[in-house]
């Protein structure tokens, strides 16, 4: 694997890491009720203007699709063994909207482009940030998930809506050496820094009022506005921030480059399947929080 890929990806999953189990918990409480999906923001990332055709796949070949079992919500272990997760899930819904025969096969994370580059497997369905360097070894379909960056506040302080005025003099917290912390700096001149060395440190500042915002990773922020420890204090205000300087292009089903009509024909599944209604029906399964 190449290795500015591999340091991307650690750095990636080191600072998403520690709401894994936590997202898990939650998930594993909250998906079921269904009043969970009312108001959950949905995000979009196809362009309705933009008709792709359906490549012609051979109907008897097996996709073999390769996934990483320990980033929920994204991909995990289900109840039952099995992986799940919205990677998955999606991947399982567009072998069915191409009528292919598909198979799900669980490799360890750092395994995974290796795996794909030798031949061992055909699509990795799994978080691995698209990069300048993921596009020169690998070809990848449109994005299907971003993870974006949020801002959150104290509900009893009305606080109004972070832009450039309002941000002036306010203070920020931030995580330190994330690309959150690197936006801010960039874009939010006049506000006060605070950076801290976890999240957990920055959702407390939030919480006990040592700092009037908290811009961070959305994920994260999504697990403790609605978990126990958060006590109902605080919520999302504007966004969702996803400039693609900053916090990447995204996720989307990785293949081989001379695996070009498989790209193209995942491509078509992808935005079949949000036209369709599949996408919305699987975010609202494993999202019970939203980042968006």
């Amino acid at each position: 694997m190449d290795l500015n890929i591999v340091t991307l990806v650690a750095r990636f999953l080191g600072k998403i890491k520690p709401i894994r189990q936590a997202w898990m918990m939650v998930f594993l409480w909250l998906a079921s009720s269904a009043a969970l999906a009312q108001g959950i923001n949905i995000p979009n990332f196809w362009d309705s203007r933009s008709q792709l055709e359906r490549p012609d796949l051979p109907a008897t070949r097996t996709i073999r699709f390769l996934v990483d079992d320990d980033f929920p919500p994204l991909h995990f272990s289900g109840l039952d063994g099995n992986p799940t997760g919205l990677s998955v899930e999606l991947a399982r819904a567009a072998c069915e909207r191409l009528s292919l025969t598909c198979t799900i096969q669980v490799r360890r994370f750092d395994t995974l482009l290796n795996t794909l580059n030798d031949k061992q497997g055909d699509v990795v369905a799994a978080a691995i940030p698209v990069t300048a360097d993921l596009r020169r070894r690998f070809a990848v379909t449109g994005p299907y998930f971003k993870i974006p960056a949020r801002f959150a506040v104290r509900k009893d302080r009305n606080q109004p809506a972070p832009d450039a005025k309002t941000l002036q003099g306010k203070a920020v917290g931030v995580v330190g050496g994330t690309a959150h912390e690197a936006y801010a700096k960039a874009l939010m001149t006049g506000a006060s820094l605070k950076p801290y060395q976890e999240l957990a440190a920055a959702q407390s500042a939030l919480k006990n009022g040592e700092i009037d915002y908290l811009f961070a990773d959305g994920l994260g922020l999504a697990l403790w506005i609605g978990g126990e420890e958060a006590a109902g204090c605080c919520d999302f205000s504007g966004g969702p921030y996803l400039e693609s300087r900053f916090f990447g292009e995204g996720i989307g089903f990785i293949t081989r480059t001379e695996d070009e009509t498989l790209r193209r024909a995942l491509d078509f599944a992808l935005q079949q399947l949000w036209k369709e209604g599949k996408y919305a029906e699987l975010y609202l399964r494993f999202f019970p929080i939203s980042p968006f």
